[in-house]
Formats: structure tokens, sequence, C-alpha cells
């Protein structure tokens, strides 16, 4: 649907969600019948107690979220209507209205996003902040003390007090109506309120914070509130006040769908762009754009690399847009065609987030939720992804698709030592679902894994990038990526190789000199490359790579945590662990101590093949920094050698 005459409801905090569904009841959805308000939070029901997609356009649950999502469906209002109003034609015209509580003011991302709010001037943003001073563990006197007005106009915002929120009708519309006026600012409505307005026994207590108020305590409200009516009726007056309503709604969309056709006969590449935003339609042949890559072109950083697909994709994707957290000429994230999205240059692409991780996530959820053909990206080094966790998966929650552009990958980053090192991150977010997680070896698989981000609308990426120059290797392919898994090369016969190599992202080069000189030494041997964690959910043969080929030994490099490579390895099959205790500081050290060129991995296949005796059974093995995972079905052995501990899990 283009109708883009309309409101934005956000809501942010946790309680307000049944009156939600039984709004969209009032309004006429018959998704949500008497029936299924009936069964709210019970087992089975499709309206739960923190809202999700069902007739829901953005879903938040932890507190904070909500917030910093409103500011993405702002910023992504203010950017259409500053690309694409004209000043006979006012097409994008929406406000944003978020509800948010104490708990979201105590977040440390609402501060982040309101002071991103306020710096962008996002004057059709309206926040209405329930101001009941009451938490899960009592009055916020116990935590939280501080001047929110206060805080608010130093972000940057207009402020208004509705005192009397309870009942104040006429108090909330005049705060509206002022808020509506100020267009260079965002406006916080503070409306004082007391919760469980109208129980006897409860009201303004926290005893009545997301608890029922008991069968008693409700009889008693309904007497104080002179509510006559059954549970669950609808007055006739409230039905027709809807019902009014939901008609004027149909006028309006009628309205704007007869004057974009106007704007589309008068501005046609500009209604296209617009159409492909509002849509999700992406124009034709828009892959092919991403450039290719063959061995012969010079070795780079895949973080460059993916600078260069951006910048391809940037003229062929209207609705890409994104930034980073104050790393861009790190993350190498600009759009050099565009640029930055300002107060005063909304209409431009290139998003200054500053150092505001947990925001910038949360912020990219609002604008992929805007429109399904937004392709919102934003970037920082891979190990702060632990700063904005929540947002990335309310991502997949939420099947927002934005693009996590997280460069610095693994211990290849330089000289910022251990606390800049993501070793655990790479497994940890395979683990979490809907989630796609690419780690690109070089060049061509850099472009596949930014065709398959775009692709994937419904569902957000993480994208693995190097800090250090990678060659362009053979055999890679865009195409390969979108399978999860495939073959590079293969000099068996039969399905019958002697080693398998698995590998991912950067140390795809050093497998790949292992397995010359293995071919050298007359053995063959069949190269795999898993640059996704989707290969489990791909076509059968994909997965048959792995899985059907009976090889002696198999070895996977990759520079992450030991979870990660299980999922190929859970069947019948025990897991070694060889731990590395020493930290790596640089990388160059690491290459040369562990992996050298492909010398350690000759060594180290070696060494296994002697230790167990593998010819008399089969041995896959993953090899990680600070983790070597090996199967070895039926192991029953401990032991040290060489400075690495053993043990089998």
């Amino acid at each position: 649907m283009l109708f883009r005459k309309l409101i934005q409801v956000i809501l942010v905090y946790l309680w307000v969600v049944h009156p939600w569904y039984a709004l969209l009841h009032l309004a006429g959805y018959d998704s949500v019948t008497t029936e299924d308000l009936k069964t709210f939070r019970q087992w089975g029901s499709k309206i739960p107690g923190h809202p999700e997609n069902f007739e829901t356009q953005v879903t938040t649950g932890p507190l904070g979220q909500g917030i910093a999502n409103a500011v993405g469906l702002a910023l992504a209002e203010k950017h259409l209507a500053a690309r694409f109003n004209k000043p006979d034609s006012e097409i994008v015209d929406h406000y944003t209205y978020c509800i948010l509580g104490d708990g979201c003011q105590m977040e440390g991302i609402a501060n982040e996003a309101c002071s991103l709010a306020g710096h962008w001037g996002l004057g059709k943003l309206i926040a209405f902040y329930d101001d009941k001073h009451i938490s899960i563990d009592g009055d916020t006197e116990i935590a939280f003390t501080e001047s929110v007005d206060t805080r608010f106009e130093g972000l940057g915002w207009h402020v208004i007090w509705v005192k009397n929120g309870n009942n104040g009708y006429d108090e909330i519309r005049a705060a509206i109506k002022e808020a509506k006026a100020v267009t260079d600012k965002p406006t916080l409505i503070k409306v004082t309120t007391t919760i469980g307005f109208g129980s006897p026994n409860k009201a303004n207590s926290y005893a009545v914070h997301g608890a029922a108020l008991g069968s008693k305590e409700v009889d008693a409200t309904r007497k104080n509130l002179d509510w006559s009516f059954e549970p669950f009726h609808v007055p006739e007056d409230v039905k027709s006040h809807w019902s009014r309503h939901t008609a004027e709604g149909a006028a309006l969309e009628a309205e704007w769908t007869a004057k974009f056709a106007e704007y589309e006969k008068k501005y046609s590449e500009d209604a296209a762009e617009l159409k492909s935003i509002m849509t999700g339609e992406f124009p034709a042949g828009w892959e092919k754009a991403l450039p290719t890559y063959t061995p012969e072109i010079p070795a780079d950083a895949t973080r460059n690399l993916s600078q260069t697909c951006l910048n391809a994709l940037a003229p062929v994707l209207p609705g890409l847009i994104g930034g980073s957290a104050d790393l861009a000429s790190s993350n190498m994230t600009l759009m050099k065609m565009f640029g930055d999205f300002q107060k005063a240059t909304p209409e431009e692409r290139n998003v200054r987030f500053g150092v505001r991780e947990h925001a910038m996530g949360a912020i990219c959820n609002g604008i992929a939720l805007h429109s399904p053909g937004f392709v919102p990206y934003c970037a920082t080094f891979f190990v702060f992804t632990d700063y904005m966790r929540g947002a990335m998966r309310i991502s997949a929650l939420s099947e927002a698709g934005v693009i996590y552009v997280m460069t610095h990958d693994s211990i290849g980053l330089g000289e910022d030592g251990p606390t800049h090192q993501p070793i655990e991150h790479l497994a940890s977010f395979r683990a979490m679902p809907n989630i796609l997680m690419l780690r690109p070896a070089d060049g061509n698989e850099t472009a596949g894994s930014y065709k398959v981000a775009v692709e994937n609308r419904k569902r957000p990426s993480i994208l693995a990038l190097s800090r250090q120059k990678l060659a362009n290797l053979p055999g890679t392919s865009i195409e390969g990526v979108a399978k999860g898994g495939y073959t590079i090369s293969d000099n068996s016969t039969g399905n019958k190789p002697d080693v398998i190599l698995c590998a991912t992202g950067s140390e795809l080069e050093i497998a790949e000199k292992a397995a010359g000189e293995l071919r050298k030494e007359g053995k063959t041997g069949l190269f795999l490359l898993f640059p996704g964690n989707y290969i489990m959910s791909r076509p059968t043969n994909t997965r048959s790579l792995f899985f059907q080929l009976p090889s002696l030994l198999g070895l996977g490099l990759r520079q992450v945590q030991l979870s990660d490579g299980t999922r190929l390895l859970e069947a019948k099959e025990r897991l070694l662990v060889l731990t590395v205790s020493e930290r790596v500081r640089l990388h160059q050290l690491y290459t040369k101590s562990l992996a050298s060129h492909q010398r350690p991995l000759l060594q180290q296949l070696n060494q296994l093949c002697r230790l167990f005796s593998l010819s008399f059974f089969q041995l896959k093995l993953i090899c990680h920094f600070g983790f070597w995972i090996s199967a070895l079905p039926n192991l029953e052995v401990t032991q040290e050698e060489r400075g690495l501990s053993l043990r089998v899990i």
C-alpha cells in the first residue's frame, strides 16, 4: 500500500499491549476478534503480552527499543518528505507518535536515540511520556529522580506538560496541537497519570504494574467508574464513533491515491523511486551493479570491498540509507555520491549516528519497518555488537532487513589487542534465529553477501569483514554465497577425497595454500567454503557436500569460538577441543605462529593422524582461533602436547 498520510504509533512500553489489540478490534480489523481478546497472554493466543508483528508495524519488547524505533520511523518520513515532496505536491506527510514510560526513560538506548532526534530536528516525532512514577519494584523515587523535562530540553526537544493525564482530554488535545505547531524539534508531551486509575485499592501502586487486578478489585473498579456493561461488551456509541473514523480514513486514502496519480504524471522518475521504497520492488537487474573479481586483481580488505559494493548499489537501490557509529572512515561505509543526512539536508543518505551503537541498530529497525524498500545499513567494529545486541535481536524477531556491516573481524584487526577482538561473536550470532551471518573471503564473496542481504528484506544480515588484505581466490563466486556452502576446488574422483578442507572468511587464503601443498604430496582434496550460516536451510545437494563425502580427514578454519561449527558435526560424533591459552595481541603474530601460510595446517593434520591412528576412522576437524574442534567417534583421550590442551567433550 502506497498510502503515506498515516499515523505511526509506536507502543514502547509493555503494559499498553492489551489496549492496542482492543483498539485494532474497535478499528474494524477482522483478524482481532472478541474471542481473541479473551485469550490475551494465554497458550495458543495470537495476541501475546509483548507485541509481535501480527497487525503491528513495529514490535519492541525490551524497554527503550520503541522510542529508538520511532526515531527511525520519523527519520524515514523526514528523508522521504525532503526528497520527494514538491512545491505543488506534498506527497509524504505523516507524524510518528510514541508512547513511553518511566522505565523507557531510564534505558540508555532511549537517551541515545532522543539525542539524535533532537540533533536531526525530527519535527514530526511526538512522544507521550506516561509519567506515573511507578516501576515494578515500587515508586521511581528509589532509583529515578532526575528532571526528565530539563534533560529533554537539553537534547533539543520541545517539552509540554499535561498535568491531568487521567481524563484531561482537552488538555491532551491542546498539547498535540501545540506539538504540531513546532516543526523544527521533536516534542515530548509529559502526561502525568495515575497507574490503575479508578481502582479503589490498587491505584498508584506497583501492585497493578503488569499484574491482574483480580475479580474482586475488578468489580470494585467497575462500580467506582460507574461502568455497568458486561465484560467485552462494546457500547453502540463507541462502535459508531470508530465506524465513523474508519470511513474517514478510507476517504483520506482515496484522496491521497488520486493525488499520487497526478504526482506520477508530473514527476515520473521520483514517483518510480518512491514506489520502489514503499513497495519493496527493486529496479530490475539491480544485482548486476555488484562488482566481480578475478585472482589477478590485487588483494584488499573486505571492508574496502564492502564500500565498493555500497557505492555500486547506491545508484540502483533508491532505499539504501545508512551509516556508522563514528567509524565511517574505518568501517568504509560512506556512499560517495551522497552527503550527510542532517537537520538542514534530510534528503541525503549518509547517516552519522555518533558513538551510539545501540540506538543505531534500533533506529535502523525503524527505518526498515517504515517501508519494505528501505535498505538500512549500520556499521561499527564487530566486537561492539555487544553494545547493540538487543536491537539486533529485535531485528530478527521483527523481520527487519537491516544490514549490519561489522568490520575488524576476528583477531586480524591491528594493534588494539584482546578487548577489540571479536572471538565469540560469530558463534553467538550464528546461534541467533532468523539472522544471516555472512563472513566473506574475498571480493566475489563480499559482493555475494550484499546480494543475499539485500534480497532478504525480512531477515537481518551481519557482514563480518576484515581489516587486513585478502587475496581474490579462484573459484569464489557471487552465486556460491547464496548457497551457504559450495565447492571451490576438487581433484578427487568418485567423491572419495583424502582430505576435506573447509573455511570461511580470512582463513580461506591460508587453507587454499595448504590445499596446494597437499596436492603436491599426492593427496586428493575437496575444498569447501561456508560463507553463511544458512547451509542447513539450503537444498539437500548443497548440504551433502559436507555430510555425504566419505573422507579420511576434514579440516576447517575459522578464527572464532568452538560452537560455530557444531551444526556440521552434530551427527553421532564426539568433540575434541584443543584450547590455545595464549592471547593474541597482533594478528601478524598469530599468522606467523599458528598459520604462517600453510605449513602449520599440514603439521597439524599429520600430528593428528599419527596420534589417533586416523586410518581406522573418519575425522572431520573444524579449526578456530582459540579453539580447535575435531569430531572423533568413540574417542576417550586427554593429552597435553606442544602447549595445546586437549579435552574430550
